[in-house]
């Protein structure tokens, strides 16, 4: 009996009952307050465009597998999850082949190249929707108004609407639109992307992730809290005039600070290192958003830190117990 109790195991000791489908299946669960959102307020139309998405994604993994006869993953939910957010980066009113090119780009060329799950160097919904935004900024910017304003099957195509930061911006400036209320802003009634509106049913997926510890708070309040006290600071009518929280309420800020920037893959993997990916993805949003010529900076911001990402964790890795500095 003795001998059984000092029988030692491989490492890890650690163990968890965590799978991958049980995390991918979490984020995902995690994202369906958003697409409801998303379809109430714009229409039926969002929902398919969501459901192209996510099909594409699943399709495109699948198909590759089975040519590179490597094993068949797509039920581990991680292509959904890149469909959905991928989806959640679109306008409603984009053409139905537009998912179908961004999930091939987002899937083979920045997932399965690389290795597959876990090997991508960024965010593969992020990096789908940089492609589709530079190859075809017309359609990935036409922008429709919240159902509020328009029939729940009407034609999304005939409605046009600025967002949010356009409209702060100055950009919108010359179609006379005033600025959404807060309140807008937090429930989702204004003009954006399908899932990145509704700031309440992200905070809601967030809460269930956290709850989960899926996902910890450094990265996102870190991006967030930069965010909102460097566009205070560097306001447009002088220092220390800017309005922090119309910022931290638009745009893909809450979906880029919860469900982006926190990929496991394309993160930094230490806590000092979540810190830093969070302050620099809120400075370098908060540079494009107040002196850049876009009015988004959430999607390029996690991209550049998410290369950045090895760097980071080299220079903040801890020191390994009994290590000796050099020139001690």
């Amino acid at each position: 009996m003795l001998n059984n109790r000092l029988i030692v195991s491989s490492s890890p000791h650690v163990r968890s009952e965590e799978t991958v489908n049980r995390i991918m299946l979490d984020v995902f669960l995690a994202l369906t307050p958003a697409l409801i959102a998303g379809t109430l307020y714009f229409g039926f139309r969002a929902l398919i465009v969501t459901v192209v998405t996510i099909l594409s994604c699943v399709v495109w993994e699948y198909l590759w597998q089975k040519m590179c006869k490597k094993p068949v993953t797509v039920n581990d939910w991680s292509a959904a999850v890149t469909g959905i957010l991928l989806a959640f980066n679109l306008p409603a009113a984009v053409p139905l082949w537009i998912p179908v090119v961004g999930s091939f780009f987002a899937i083979i060329i920045v997932k399965q190249l690389f290795g597959g799950l876990g090997q991508n160097f960024m965010n593969p919904a992020l990096a789908a929707r940089a492609f589709l935004l530079a190859s075809w900024p017309t359609s990935m910017t036409k922008w429709v108004e919240p159902f509020t304003k328009m029939p729940f099957f009407g034609n999304v195509d005939a409605v046009s609407a600025a967002t949010p930061l356009g409209l702060i911006q100055g950009a919108e400036a010359a179609a006379g639109q005033e600025l959404p209320r807060y309140m807008d802003l937090f429930l989702g009634n204004i003009g954006g992307c399908i899932g990145e509106t509704s700031a309440l049913a992200l905070l809601l997926g967030a809460g269930y992730l956290l709850y989960r510890r899926i996902i910890n708070w450094r990265i996102p309040v870190t991006f967030i809290t930069t965010v909102a006290v460097l566009t205070f600071i560097f306001g447009k009518s002088g220092f220390f005039t800017g309005d922090a929280l119309y910022h931290v309420l638009s745009g893909g800020l809450m979906l880029g600070a919860f469900f982006m920037a926190t990929d496991y893959a394309s993160s930094p993997v230490t806590p000092k290192g979540h810190i830093v990916m969070g302050i620099g993805c809120g400075v370098i949003t908060s540079v494009i958003r107040l002196y850049g010529g876009y009015p988004e900076g959430v999607s390029y911001s996690i991209l550049l830190m998410n290369v950045a990402a090895p760097l980071i964790d080299r220079y903040t890795i801890p020191v390994k117990f009994g290590e000796v500095k050099a020139g001690a």
